[in-house]
């Protein structure tokens, strides 16, 4: 199979799974944000964070080295599968005995049982992991859709049915546990792939001498990522943790779909021409500024909406997490910019200056952080959009150097972008502000609002002559 044919096969199937995926899990966070309680998520939202470096610790990266090694052997496979699944039995005894601590730092009870219960799928997610990993390589996402597209609507209905019936949080805790199961279950079945009992020290040490580089740097990736969620947990009460919550992950549903998409199919097919930076860098940029063209508008068009939005959604209870979720748009729109530049590393096989970007943007987390938690909850969440641009900035400084695609160049590739989704949703929200005069009903607003700012972005690009509107109408008159 050609290149060009094998990526937009990858992509095509990447993309029926993701968004298939991540399309059911809206509508089921929907019908259970109706059905539970603000307070209720925000316990969740607690246990965030441990769950976050248990998977961390679980794969340990050797899933990244798997991925860039050309001819990876029965014995490397099944090396990585016992290492995974020893570390996660590790994991979950010490996240078992640590619950108490938990639940004392929160000042929750009830969080002993919830964490205990919850962690349980650290271990089952250790059977699937390197099953994902030999399918990634091999770019087939149609099996892992048939694996995981089943999992997530059957756990979804139970979800709903524990909430319906008044579970409370636990119909959270039981449907990620659900779906865990019913997802590695799946994929024994489908890949017919079993381990077998061998531990290859070598191979081990080959992969791990990659792959711990990747592990450090996700670690400190996942605490300082979910650090937000610690502060306001600790510092205020349950509900107003579940308001950020709720914005923090309606903000990342567009740009962190696309980006799993879209680095899916890249990084494998990009490894194959990690040497030949010309080629390396058109190819990174033309999705780069695709996957701009698609995040930014959405989300500042779901901003300039977000009142009835919420409302549609999830009813007028979880309106406090409006504003939330308007100033925390802009950390979306960077979002898969900043992946794709670390990204790059990855590709090069620089583990070492991927850990450094990481040392160096948590260093920032935490100064920023001191100074904005003195401004409260909106302090916080301005602080972490300026820390989101000074990331930029940081971690384009190696992509300059190894591609030689520099700050101030990406920056002029993807600045119009912005800026005519800018645009279109500031006359959005002009328009949805004297509509409201007149129609009260959200979905209204919503239709209104959504067709008069696509319009006036793809309208405005068509002027511009944006390459990523022309690239990305090639794409659908193939499929």
């Amino acid at each position: 199979m050609s290149f060009k044919k094998k990526a937009l096969t990858g992509l095509f199937w990447s993309s029926i799974q993701s968004f298939g995926t991540q399309s059911v899990s809206f509508v089921i966070s929907i019908v259970l944000a109706r059905l539970l309680l603000p307070e209720e998520f925000g316990l969740i939202a607690m246990i965030t964070v441990f769950m976050s470096i248990g998977n961390v610790l679980l794969n340990a990266g050797l899933g990244q080295s798997l991925i860039r090694t050309n001819t990876p052997t029965e014995e490397d496979y099944s090396t990585v599968f016992i290492f995974n699944l020893t570390v996660s039995l590790i994991v979950y005894v010490i996240i078992y005995f640590s619950a108490p601590w938990i639940a004392s730092f929160y000042n929750q009870p009830l969080l002993v049982d919830l964490v205990r219960w919850y962690s349980i799928v650290i271990v089952i997610n250790a059977f699937s992991m390197v099953q994902i990993t030999r399918l990634t390589k091999q770019i087939d996402f149609k099996t892992q859709m048939k694996a995981s597209f089943p999992a997530t609507i059957l756990s979804g209905v139970l979800g709903v049915i524990l909430a319906f019936r008044g579970f409370g949080v636990w119909s959270l805790v039981y449907m990620a546990i659900c779906k865990s199961i019913l997802n590695m279950l799946l994929l024994f079945y489908y890949t017919k792939w079993l381990p077998v009992l061998v531990f290859h020290f070598e191979k081990f040490k080959y992969h791990f001498s990659f792959g711990y580089k990747l592990t450090f740097s996700a670690l400190l990736d996942a605490l300082f990522k979910d650090i937000y969620q610690v502060i306001i947990g600790k510092y205020y009460q349950p509900a107003v943790l579940g308001f950020y919550d709720r914005a923090n992950k309606l903000n990342n549903l567009p740009g962190q779909s696309l980006w799993t998409v879209v680095a899916r199919v890249t990084y494998p097919i990009f490894s194959e021409f990690k040497d030949d930076n010309v080629r390396l860098k058109s190819a990174y940029k033309k999705v780069m500024q695709l996957l701009v063209f698609i995040n930014a508008p959405l989300l500042l068009i779901m901003s300039a909406l977000a009142e009835p939005l919420f409302c549609f959604l999830f009813t007028e209870k979880w309106l406090p997490a409006v504003p939330y979720f308007q100033i925390l748009c802009w950390n979306g729109i960077l979002y898969p910019v900043h992946a794709f530049n670390l990204n790059i590393l990855k590709v090069k096989g620089r583990s070492d200056l991927f850990l450094k970007l990481e040392i160096i943007n948590k260093l920032i987390v935490v100064i920023v952080l001191f100074v904005s938690i003195q401004f409260g909850i909106y302090g916080l969440l301005y602080g972490s959009v300026f820390v989101s641009i000074v990331a930029f900035f940081i971690n384009t400084y190696y992509t300059g150097k190894l591609i030689h695609y520099r700050s101030f160049e990406q920056i002029k590739d993807i600045i119009l972008i912005i800026f005519i989704a800018l645009v279109s949703s500031l006359l959005v929200s002009f328009e949805d502000s004297h509509l409201l005069d007149y129609i009260s009903f959200d979905v209204v607003r919503l239709l209104i609002g959504s067709f008069i700012g696509l319009v006036t972005f793809i309208s405005l690009s068509y002027v511009f002559k944006l390459n990523s509107l022309f690239e990305l109408i090639k794409i659908i008159q193939r499929k």
